[in-house]
């Protein structure tokens, strides 16, 4: 009956009973049953909340065992000392390219996801990245991109001109079918940058909302307006029964952090379906030419010296705002405090999601930092509940309508094996304001898809094992 079955487990067909046993009957015969073991680690698991020194094997790219026994594999990675969890889901990453995807496995991410601003072309999006990437990766059908090519804007972003424009309806109709497009086309969700867009009116937003709804996903949403836009955004969702996913809390809460999770908190116990995420940095970053700019002429002073060019690291006057602006690129805004990133990371309705891009640290060092900063050394959060927020709860918020989530963000046998390997004594976030590229320190190793990405704290060339996320696939 054994020789029937392959020399090697197969950790979709077996249980953990019999793929031992076959190990057990087979090893010697068929060389290492393990393609890759990670051996003597402190696996820590928040879906099922496993945290144990256990030996973990992999076969074709997904977890065939976590075992107490030593196992016997082509390659072995010694994990004493370090912390064995599932790779970092983030939900929340602009930046889709190869410099980008080798700062994000550095900080441990194994599956980065552009869902805020999202694409307007969804088909196109995913072949520009056909044949393997260092990270699993995916988009949002973009609201911004398709409104602009229903208003015949050429500048698909959040500069363009249409973004400050009312929409007809036929331009409001054709935006619809364009997101429903997309959507069929595997969108992950819908992305929508209201704080972009002062000329879509709420109505607009919540129309959009309902293409979402009726496409079985999930808003995801740069809201404008504060308290009073998160209870108008609110009260859209619940209108057409849309789940939503407000981005970066900390952000659009500002000095009301507090109150606006409270306000998401209070949703949440009322039955809606909403959720958000915090990145762990007091500064900001987004688009010089964006609306939310149009008043600048209006500005105090003093108020440009919060405003850091990205290009060269100087801090802003009136003038170079004003020079800036009409050349177009990126800003980081330092805008708030510490108090205020504590408040955000910490509280029991956030979930970690970076924002990065390039040039702000937090695309460099987000998970590094919650994991240095806000577990080891401030002790503000519990190791274990900081790997649930980049891990399972990101995973669970997508897999309903993403079916490849339902085995990324745990460690279990069957799961892909995304891992990220780290030591819990030295991670830390190295990236700054004036240099955001630099890579975070004490993630030893990253696993995407059964394939070492890093490897000793360096990145393996050559090799592309992330696969293309997309929804009902």
């Amino acid at each position: 009956m054994l020789a029937s079955f392959r020399c090697r487990p197969d950790p979709g067909r077996f249980l953990p009973s019999l793929t031992a046993l076959l190990i057990a009957a087979g090893a010697s015969a068929c060389g290492p049953p393990y393609d890759l073991v990670i051996e003597g680690g402190r696996v820590m698991d928040p879906e099922s909340g496993l945290d144990a020194v256990r030996n973990v094997g992999i076969v074709d790219g997904r977890v065939a065992t976590i075992s107490v026994e030593p196992l016997e594999g082509a390659r072995h990675i010694q994990a004493v000392d370090l912390v064995v969890a599932p790779g970092f889901v983030d939900l929340h990453r602009h930046g889709q390219s190869e410099e980008a995807y080798r700062l994000q496995v550095q900080d441990g991410v194994t599956t980065g996801l552009e869902l805020e601003i999202g694409t307007a072309d969804v088909e196109a999006w995913y072949a520009e990245r056909e044949g393997g990437q260092l990270v699993n990766h995916g988009v949002a059908q973009g609201h911004i991109g398709a409104r602009a090519l229903a208003m015949g804007d050429p500048v698909m972003g959040t500069g363009g001109a249409t973004t400050r424009k009312p929409a007809t309806e036929e331009q409001i109709t054709e935006t619809e079918r364009l997101i429903r497009a997309g959507l069929a086309q595997g969108a992950v969700g819908v992305g929508f940058g209201s704080a972009y867009t002062p000329g879509a009116t709420m109505v607009e937003i919540e129309r959009m909302f309902a293409v979402a709804a009726a496409g079985g996903v999930t808003a995801f949403i740069h809201m404008r307006g504060g308290l009073e836009g998160l209870d108008s955004t609110l009260t859209a969702a619940r209108n057409v029964g849309v789940p939503l996913h407000v981005v970066h809390a900390n952000s659009s809460g500002g000095t009301d952090i507090v109150e606006f999770l409270e306000m998401i908190e209070a949703a949440q116990g009322a039955g809606q379906d909403v959720t958000t995420e915090a990145y762990p940095y007091g500064a900001g970053q987004t688009g010089i030419q964006s609306a939310l700019f149009d008043d600048w002429e209006s500005w105090e002073d003093d108020r440009f010296e919060r405003y850091q060019w990205v290009r060269t690291g100087e801090r802003l006057t009136r003038e170079t705002f004003g020079r800036y602006r009409d050349e177009g690129g990126s800003v980081i805004i330092h805008s708030r405090t510490e108090e205020m990133t504590l408040a955000a990371v910490t509280s029991p309705v956030t979930m970690v999601a970076s924002d990065g891009g390039t040039g702000h640290p937090r695309s460099a060092g987000t998970f590094a930092k919650i994991l240095g900063r806000y577990v080891r050394e401030q002790g503000a959060l519990e190791l274990m509940n900081a790997l649930g927020r980049m891990t399972i709860q990101p995973a669970r918020r997508l897999e309903s309508w993403v079916p490849a989530l339902r085995n990324k963000g745990r460690i279990r046998v069957g799961a892909d094996a995304d891992i990220t390997v780290f030591d819990p004594a030295t991670v830390i976030d190295r990236a700054t304001y004036l240099d955001g590229s630099t890579p975070s320190d004490g993630i030893e190793y990253v696993i995407v898809n059964g394939v070492l990405v890093v490897d000793g704290g360096e990145i393996v060339e050559d090799v592309r094992p992330g696969r293309a996320v997309r929804a009902g696939t």
